[in-house]
């Protein structure tokens, strides 16, 4: 698989990483098994919350691969906070509290990458470097990065970090494609030319923060796949005829699609299944055309202006 650099740190990682949020539904066999096979794919970079499975999918990832120095070393790890019931906590102490939970359920003392997950309206930007501060030089924390915010959100943080953010986790795919469809609408009274995020894409790139895309196979929030989904009969008639043309799979496709576009977005995936993780994998072997690239667009329901 080939590699990515996220943002200006020095983590070289597989372009396409698994993300974890379902891990803990499976026995810790399956879960060994799933691990070692993204690995096997050139997977390197696991992504976690603080949340997922109440915490539960962290310990089960850690206790599935018999974590240890020699297995920590071959992998890098990603986990995010910030998210409580009811509400969203930036505070420092919810931070240094989330990081050591991360930490004592993965059995390491260190996470590669943390990020915020979901903005917070009250967040004081002060108190936030200050945790990561504090979490950087004790080493528990070796760079930092946030999910789900806008330029300015963005702005306001690096008013007081002391370090780069080197990733903004987006929700990307080839059917939500918001941060996409205004660029190419500019200046017209349509729907699509609605700039909903401050031109995100645009900034991370200026910036050299990495975008990693989730839910790279859904439609809406969580409403499901739309690979195979009689409702997207136009976009999968046209992942299908190019996939059978490259001799992968739809869903290889689809990823290929992301990774095709000059920002270097890094898919997250949160497959299970050890032969589609496989499947998925090859899309970093597929160069796709220009020419291909918008017939997926336009497939998917978009109308050039």
């Amino acid at each position: 698989m080939k590699k990515v650099k996220l943002g200006r740190s020095d983590l070289e990682v597989g372009e396409i990483s698994l993300g974890c949020m379902r891990i803990n539904k499976l026995s810790k066999k399956d879960a060994a098994e799933v691990i070692e096979n993204a690995m096997d794919c050139g997977v390197d970079l696991f992504d976690h919350a603080d949340i997922y499975g109440g915490g539960e999918s962290e310990k089960v990832f850690a206790d599935a691969i018999h974590m240890n120095e020699d297995v920590r070393e071959k992998m890098k790890l990603q986990t995010k906070c910030g998210i409580r019931d009811g509400m969203f906590d930036f505070s420092k102490d919810h931070i240094l509290e989330s990081v050591e939970g991360s930490l004592r359920r993965l059995k390491t003392d260190y996470v590669d990458s943390l990020l915020l997950h979901r903005p917070d309206a009250l967040m004081e930007p002060e108190e936030v470097a200050e945790a990561f501060a504090e979490l950087k030089d004790s080493g528990k924390v070796r760079y930092f990065g946030v999910s789900n915010q806008n330029p300015m959100q963005m702005e306001l943080l690096r008013k007081y970090l002391q370090d780069d953010l080197i990733v903004n986790q987006l929700q990307l795919s080839l059917v939500h494609t918001p941060m996409i469809d205004a660029g190419f609408n500019v200046n017209m009274q349509n729907d699509p030319a609605i700039v909903r995020d401050s031109n995100v894409i645009e900034y991370c790139r200026l910036n050299d923060i990495s975008i990693q895309a989730w839910s790279p196979f859904q439609h809406g929030m969580i409403e499901g796949p739309f690979i195979g989904n009689d409702a997207f009969p136009d976009v999968n008639a046209k992942l299908q005829e190019i996939a059978e043309k490259k001799g992968v799979t739809d869903s290889a496709i689809a990823i290929a699609w992301i990774l095709r576009h000059p920002a270097n977005i890094q898919p997250v995936v949160g497959t299970m299944n050890k032969g589609r993780m496989q499947d998925i994998a090859k899309a970093s072997e597929v160069e796709l055309t220009r020419e291909e690239w918008y017939e997926l667009y336009r497939a998917a329901g978009n109308d050039l202006p």
